[in-house]
């Protein structure tokens, strides 16, 4: 009688489980981010926009998660509540704000006020998810959290996947991602937290001055400020360029179908496909070292792709895909940098400040975005992007040169 001997140890097959139900959870939930500024395009059919009108959708979200972050850092919530019934709880209300849009007209005060509210609820779904996947990381860390970012990078972008399917009726994507985000709400209870767990520490309102009075940390948020100076303002627009683009060189394509279905591509399977790499090679070759090369790249893509308006769709889709690899690489590996340079009984609350300080940078480059689109046009709109990651590698270089960089990927840097 043979015996099958699994090699694998049962610590393994809880942290793969856990992950994976994780993830899961994260795409269904984070769809809400973009639920409403996916449709714009389609909502402006029925209802007159503005561009300030469009931004509103992303820029609202952003402003609410700000929100968030800053009640959760001061309470320190992300290190003293069970991170499950955090992310439940968050991910239920944000799902009922986000389909209770769908009881206002577009472009009104209520709507905006539901968008606040889901980027509040974010809060307690992004940075508390990356510290759920920290507590099973064991030599992996940037791995592990790339794989959430990527996540999170999928659920961002699967509005926009839903809108494609859905075509002109905004109103299926909105309620789409509503429903996905109840079933992230029931489904993060059967995630268990790994042996990396911490005890909770008592309320110190001083937690908050360490993510800046670090020097290591510091320059790690000042690389992570950056990097978000470029990431969502393309995240925001990049379907629009594609749209417009598309409108004036499809190659015979449906234009409409084709810049959609090519915005999910690049956020999504580009996002997923380049946080899996950045954290494989970070955990290899050290995390200085990818953020670094990333931020290069992306900010190159950032300088190129705008020129490219108009062009033939395949040389427009292949850089934007480049770009959309590149500029999400290093995102998880600020996230690890912090992790690993923090006290382990508060890096829930120092990711959470460094959250809440790069999204608070997104709601500048969101907004003037448009700005410099009617004023220049799209190659210096996109050119401007480039500034985060040129200041990103500045920063990553000098922690790069400092001692408490041999804490990052096992001393790797």
């Amino acid at each position: 009688m043979s015996v099958t001997v699994n090699s694998q140890p049962p610590e393994t097959h809880g942290k793969i489980g856990a992950l994976s139900i994780l993830a899961l959870c994260e795409v269904a939930a984070m769809a809400l981010w973009f639920s409403a500024s996916a449709v714009v395009p389609s909502m402006s059919l029925e209802y007159p926009l503005s561009a300030t009108q469009a931004s509103l959708f992303t820029s609202m979200v952003q402003a609410g998660f700000v929100a968030g972050t800053l009640i959760s850092a001061v309470l320190s919530l992300a290190d003293r509540v069970d991170p499950r019934r955090f992310f439940m709880t968050s991910a239920l209300i944000a799902s009922l704000a986000n389909a209770a849009i769908l009881l206002f007209e577009p472009g009104t005060g209520p709507v905006y006020v539901m968008r606040f509210v889901t980027g509040m609820c974010m809060a307690g779904v992004y940075p508390v998810g990356m510290k759920m996947a920290a507590t099973w990381a064991k030599g992996d860390l940037g791995l592990l959290v790339a794989v959430l970012v990527g996540a999170l990078t999928l659920g961002s972008a699967s509005p926009h996947l839903f809108n494609a399917f859905g075509g002109v009726d905004w109103q299926f994507t909105i309620g789409t991602t509503s429903i996905v985000a109840l079933m992230a709400a029931a489904g993060i209870n059967f995630v268990p937290l790994g042996p990396g767990q911490t005890k909770s520490p008592p309320f110190n309102p001083q937690y908050l001055m360490q993510a800046f009075r670090s020097p290591a940390l510091r320059l790690a948020n000042f690389g992570y400020l950056g990097h978000m100076w470029e990431l969502y303002a393309m995240w925001a627009w990049i379907g629009v360029f594609l749209d417009a683009s598309f409108r004036i060189n499809s190659a015979g394509m449906d234009p409409a179908l084709l810049a959609r279905t090519m915005t999910f591509v690049v956020i999504g399977l580009g996002g997923i496909s380049g946080c899996l790499l950045g954290g494989w090679l970070s955990d290899r070759y050290g995390r200085t070292w990818l953020t670094i090369g990333a931020m290069t790249l992306s900010g190159l893509c950032a300088l190129i792709v705008g020129s490219l308006f108009g062009a033939h769709p395949w040389l427009v889709g292949i850089v934007c895909i480049v770009w959309g690899i590149t500029v999400i690489a290093d995102s998880a590996q600020f996230s690890a940098s912090i992790a690993e340079l923090s006290e382990p009984e508060l890096i829930g609350t120092m990711l959470t400040i460094q959250t809440c300080a790069g999204f608070l940078l997104t709601l500048i480059t969101i907004h003037l975005m448009p700005i410099i689109v009617a004023t220049t046009g799209w190659p210096l709109a996109f050119a401007s992007l480039a500034i985060g990651p040129a200041l990103g590698v500045w920063a990553m270089a000098r922690l790069r040169t400092r001692p408490e960089a041999l804490k990052l990927a096992g001393g790797r840097r």
